[in-house]
């Protein structure tokens, strides 16, 4: 039955896109330049939080050092650089999506994405996109979903930027990136490269946090060339290397040690006319890994996945109200590995969608997508979101969507405890937002509502002591979301406040508890000061108390502060001088139980832009 209204769907949606009469071919510059574009123009009821590149140049090296500051976002972190797991709106982290240019990158072995192994240093820019969005976006997109942007910018210019850092535990890092346009062709190349001993006392004690060393390598490459008034041919490319020891907790030494690889590359065609764009994507996906139990010896446990994407989107505008927008794609995955054998998985998904702008004030969308995967039966997931414009200022904003997330190659082949009769999760979700929009000033309050049924955990086995995954808990999380934006300009001085709260219930409905490592309240708070070429700033996080096996894990309090010189404002060519203290109070803190964060420790960054 739910095949047949998707078909019916689809063939209504084709009615509405057959050729019309042509008209004289116009470049839509937002849609050569943006890849992701369902993010632009599908997503008017959603909240959207998006992260400028002056945020990420000035929030450290990892993901999660920004989003811990400038999002609602918690983190698991188990110790500084290690791994560390996403919380959005008390799900997990298999339940937060991470999109690079418009493509689910999570991973096929475990669902998830470790935020410590993206740089920021490469992308335009970040965005936080709360709420739902399986149907654009595919399996794990259940509590909300970051975007990881690069842009590509024709207009005739050619930027370079150096940075140069060193700080505490003797933490060295340098990027480089350049960005050139010249109404044909544009390019940019960045590679980012951070190393640290992280071998921070602990506070209290004579002990030092052992075997947590790391390094990361990020090279990134981006290429467009206008074929012509209505082609345009992009290509993007990321290799991202860490090799990480994994260091130990306050009961327990470690010598294990962990290297990842992962290789990510689009080529992608976009045919634009006056009344509809046709995008066609061919993506190539790896990702592997090796781990060591012992760093001292040569043996290791290693695996390897690779993903090959096809996606195409047609987007055709009917009128200046109505959009339809019909997007296909096919994925192969095999992977290999020491603990499954040689899993393969393929899967097609058809998408339609419908956008349309009834009056000048009201927008919505609705959507529909069907998968159908070889090693399982995937639900059918639908979405609704509408903005209404009250008044000038106030915005109106609700979403409401089913979502879903596959099982994983570990969940489905991992040896041993594999199940191959697991089912994928299936989850509903209800967000209510208010968005009020100054000249200065934003403020936006949103509430929402999650429902998880055949929740995939992990469980030992009475029988053989292992463990296995089982389709058996349910899961909801409620809550609300507020975020604060306020910008003063001055002659010679400008004033910057944002921050952002969120109260947050999670529980476990089989066994009527609140869900581990999900705070009650979060929240963070950025003031920013700037005179001439000057600017101070001042960063603060109030993560609440989380629940954990047998207790709870104590809340904290932790701020860092900065001062940045900006030299030769005026020239050809300008640079930065930024010191900053991290963890300004030396505060005692853990993430994770007996795993300390690190104490008081100094950051210098030098950045020159020529």
């Amino acid at each position: 039955m739910k095949y047949t209204i998707l078909i019916l769907f689809l063939l209504c949606s084709v009615r509405f896109v057959r050729a019309q009469s042509l008209m004289d071919s116009i470049q839509r510059l937002d849609e050569v330049v943006l890849s992701d574009i369902k993010l632009k123009d599908y997503a008017k009821g959603y909240k959207i939080n998006i992260l400028n590149d002056s945020i990420l140049r000035k929030n450290g090296t990892s993901l999660t050092d920004v989003l811990r500051f400038n999002s609602n976002i918690y983190f698991k972190e188990n110790g500084y650089g290690m791994v560390s797991s996403p919380s959005f709106r008390g799900t997990n982290a298999s339940q937060t999506a991470v999109i690079w240019n418009g493509i689910n990158i999570n991973s096929q072995l475990n669902g998830q994405v470790d935020f410590n192994t993206l740089s920021t240093a490469n992308y335009d820019a970040i965005s936080i996109r709360s709420g739902g969005g399986s149907v654009q976006y595919g399996s794990g997109a259940i509590g909300g979903s970051v975007h990881l942007t690069n842009t590509l910018d024709f207009k005739k210019h050619f930027e370079q930027r150096l940075q140069l850092g060193y700080g505490s535990f003797d933490t060295k890092n340098a990027g480089y990136k350049a960005d050139f346009g010249n109404g044909k062709i544009s390019a940019n190349a960045g590679v980012a490269y951070v190393d640290s001993e992280n071998d921070f006392e602990y506070l209290g004690s004579n002990r030092r946090n052992e075997n947590g060393a790391f390094n990361n390598l990020d090279i990134n490459f981006n290429l467009g060339y206008v074929l012509n008034d209505t082609d345009v041919l992009k290509v993007y490319h990321q290799n991202f290397r860490s090799d990480r020891e994994f260091s130990g907790t306050l009961l327990a030494p470690s010598k294990s040690k962990y290297k990842t690889e992962d290789y990510r590359s689009m080529l992608e065609w976009a045919h634009i006319k006056a009344n509809y764009t046709s995008n066609l994507k061919a993506v190539h996906l790896s990702e592997q890994f090796q781990y060591f139990e012992n760093k001292d010896l040569k043996n290791f446990s290693e695996g390897k996945v690779n993903t090959w994407l096809l996606k195409h989107r047609y987007k055709q505008q009917v009128s200046n109200q109505l959009d339809l927008s019909i997007i296909t794609d096919y994925s192969h995955i095999t992977g290999r590995g020491d603990s499954f054998e040689n899993p393969s998985r393929n899967a097609f998904s058809a998408t339609a969608i419908m956008s349309h702008r009834p009056t000048s004030k009201l927008r919505y969308a609705l959507n529909i997508r069907q998968d159908f995967i070889s090693d399982f039966e995937s639900p059918l997931v639908f979405s609704g979101d509408l903005a209404y414009q009250m008044f000038k200022p106030y915005v109106l904003k609700l979403n409401i969507s089913k979502n879903y997330r596959v099982p994983t190659f570990n969940d489905l082949y991992w040896n041993p405890g594999r199940n191959l009769n697991l089912k994928p999760e299936s989850s509903y979700q209800l967000d209510l937002g208010h968005e009020l929009k100054f000249k200065s000033l934003c403020f936006k309050i949103n509430t929402f509502y999650i429902e998880t049924s055949d929740l995939i955990q992990w469980r030992p086995n009475g029988t053989n002591g292992s463990w296995n995954p089982v389709n058996v808990a349910s899961a909801r999380q409620y809550g609300l979301e507020t975020e604060f934006n306020y910008e003063l300009k001055r002659d010679h001085d400008t004033f910057l406040l944002a921050a952002n709260y969120s109260y947050t219930e999670a529980e476990d409905i089989e066994k009527a508890q609140r869900l581990f490592y999900v705070p009650l309240h979060k929240a963070n708070a950025s003031l920013s000061y700037n005179y001439k070429d000057f600017t101070s700033y001042y960063q603060h996080l109030y993560n609440g108390e989380v629940a954990i096996i047998g207790g709870d894990l104590k809340a904290f309090d932790v701020a860092n502060f900065g001062i940045t010189y900006t030299f030769n404002r005026t020239g050809t060519w300008n640079g930065t001088a930024d010191f900053r203290i991290n963890n300004l109070y030396n505060t005692y803190y853990e993430n994770v139980a007996f795993r300390p964060m690190p104490n008081r420790n100094y950051t210098i960054k030098f950045t020159l832009n020529f």
